[in-house]
């Protein structure tokens, strides 16, 4: 049934007409963001299994260059390496061992020049390294890019701008005496949505798949089963740390992670981090086929979408 408009209607479009073309394109828009965000983060699968990834790149898709910088760090001290002055600077107590990493070498020269461990994430050498580490997960389809980012910010930000206009709407037929009851209500779901889909992840399914199979390959690790890392190798020590957070340094090395403030940067660190239903109308029993809203009843004249 044709609704016309009638005098009043806000922008000169009745309130049925608009609200059904703005469920129309909120559900558009939520399920095409959904698709696209569903393949976007679909990752590849790691060649040769969860194995194939070493403790830093675990590090980086599990928390980022932090965590990265951490089990570097807890690895190169495991290894004797790295030891911490009294005045809680880093310091070398030996030479790198065969096999390091980039990331490795990096803090390693880093603490031979006697920075403290909260500046090893800002050090030019160690910056370097790890976009090298993150570049590298990014071509094997575990990390997402700046570009794929960007474009997972996209659908959230049309939904933005569908509830602003959703909002005003609303606003606008209120404030000159209009109904708008059930367009307010397609806004809470729509919210929600948006709430939902507005979080960008730094990685895909597919690294998230790895971990899961890494934590349930290393349960041993874990600070809580009280494990003999001194019987372990560096490599070990560092997945633990890759793994289970810097508890491991402290449950590895207490005194060097004391003295070195590593807890005490984790805890600032996760202390600064912490920061539906459809509509009547929508369902044809209020306002559908004119019940209510077709012809002059509660919600007709524009009272359903202001």
């Amino acid at each position: 049934m044709t609704v016309l408009a009638a005098p009043g209607d806000t922008w000169g479009i009745p309130g049925p007409v608009f609200l059904r073309w703005y469920l129309l394109a909120a559900a558009v828009l939520v399920v095409g963001t959904l698709v696209h965000r569903f393949r976007a983060l679909a990752g590849t699968p790691v060649d040769g299994g969860a194995a194939q990834l070493g403790p830093q790149q675990a590090a980086y898709l599990n928390g980022g260059d932090q965590l990265a910088v951490w089990t570097a760090l807890g690895g190169l001290r495991h290894a004797g390496v790295v030891t911490v002055t009294p005045d809680r600077r880093l310091t070398t107590a030996g030479s790198l061992p065969a096999g390091v990493t980039p990331l490795d070498q990096a803090i390693f020269n880093a603490a031979a020049r006697g920075v403290h461990s909260r500046e090893l994430r800002h050090d030019e050498w160690v910056t370097r390294a790890l976009e090298q580490l993150r570049d590298g997960l990014q071509q094997r389809g575990l990390a997402l890019g700046p570009d794929q980012r960007n474009a997972l910010r996209r659908g959230p930000m049309l939904i933005a701008a569908l509830l602003a206009l959703g909002v005003i709407r609303a606003f606008v037929g209120l404030s000159n005496g209009r109904p708008a009851g059930f367009l307010l209500l397609s806004l809470v779901p729509l919210f929600i949505a948006f709430l939902l889909l507005a979080r960008v992840p730094r990685r895909t399914r597919a690294a998230d798949r790895a971990l899961h199979e890494l934590r349930n390959r290393h349960t041993w690790l874990r600070p809580s089963a009280a494990p003999a890392y001194a019987t372990y190798g560096p490599s070990a020590a560092a997945m633990g740390v890759a793994l289970f957070g810097t508890a491991t340094i402290w449950a590895m090395d207490p005194g060097f992670a004391d003295q070195a403030e590593i807890q005490r940067q984790a805890l600032g660190a996760s202390g600064a981090g912490s920061a539906g239903s459809s509509s009547s109308c929508s369902s044809g029993s209020s306002c559908g086929g004119g019940s209510s809203c077709g012809g002059g009843g509660g919600c007709g004249g524009g009272g359903c979408g202001g």
